[in-house]
Order: structure tokens, then sequence, then C-alpha cells
């Protein structure tokens, strides 16, 4: 068994029907992947902490204090901009960069995360569908039992 799969094909189908329903649109999904991958690159989330330490500031400064160069900065201030996370003005020869709501919430949200949060083990006991049978959530399975021995040839184990 890996930590990323079950040993047995189960499906607890009333639980799994109700989170299919409320599962966003695909559309709403692309572009919910668009928005969090603005933040793929670890210069976008230095450049947008700096905005989120720092409040409103110029290209020039951000370079400065992320430690690339103006055009680099501007580069990536480009592509959260896009994404909604960042809002820009100009300022005379200044361009002014800030985060969005949008953008602050999401940091926020990066920054608080942990590898733990990961896991969200089945938390209630509800009965799944095991080849085609309800068993009982954490209800021991016998090897001799029809569904698991099919379940083994089609896996090959």
């Amino acid at each position: 068994m890996t930590a990323d799969g079950c040993d047995l094909l189960c499906l607890d189908l009333p639980r799994a029907q109700t989170v299919r329903a409320a599962l966003p649109e695909a559309r709403v999904s692309r572009a919910r992947a668009t928005t969090a991958q603005a933040f793929a690159d670890p210069m976008r989330v230095r450049t947008a902490s700096a905005l989120a330490i720092g409040g409103e500031l110029c290209v020039c400064d951000l370079a400065w204090i992320v430690g690339a160069a103006p055009n680099l900065v501007s580069h990536h201030l480009r592509i959260l901009r896009r994404a909604g996370l960042v809002a820009s003005r100009r300022q005379g020869k200044l361009v002014m960069c800030r985060l969005t709501t949008h953008g602050a919430t999401l940091l926020e949200t990066l920054s608080t995360w942990s590898e733990g949060d990961m896991s969200s083990p089945r938390t209630e006991a509800s009965p799944m569908l095991v080849g085609g049978q309800e068993h009982s959530d954490g209800a021991a399975l016998s090897p001799t039992d029809p569904a698991v021995r099919a379940l083994t040839v089609i896996h090959g184990g």
C-alpha cells in the first residue's frame, strides 16, 4: 500500500455523491488553478510578501527589497496583476504596486499553511461499496470475501 492509494477498491457512495455534487464546475477550477499558479514562483511569493509588509511600493523599491533586477520584478508583477493578486497605478514616472484584498488573503493562506494540514482522514463511519457490496467503515474483510478476491485479481495481487 502507498500513502496515496487504497489497498482495496471501495466507494463510500453517499459521501462521494455529496462531495461530487458540491464540486465547483471545471471552468471555476481552471480559474482557481490559474490564480494559484501566480504564486508558483518563489520570486512572486517574495514580491507579494514585500507588498504585504510594505503596503504600496514602487517597482524600483520592490526590486531592491527582493534583490532582483527591476525588469524581472516587473515581469513577476505582471503575472500577479493578471491573476488579480496585485494592482498597480502610475504616479508620474513611478509605477506603484499593492496587493489586492484577494492577493492578501491568498498570501495569508499560504503563509499559515503547513504540510501537516494536507491530511484529511475519514472521520465518520458510513457504508462503503466494495465490489458492489456494502460494508461498514472499518469492518474487517476476509480474503475469502468474493469482493476482495475479485479486486485482488483485478489489481494483480
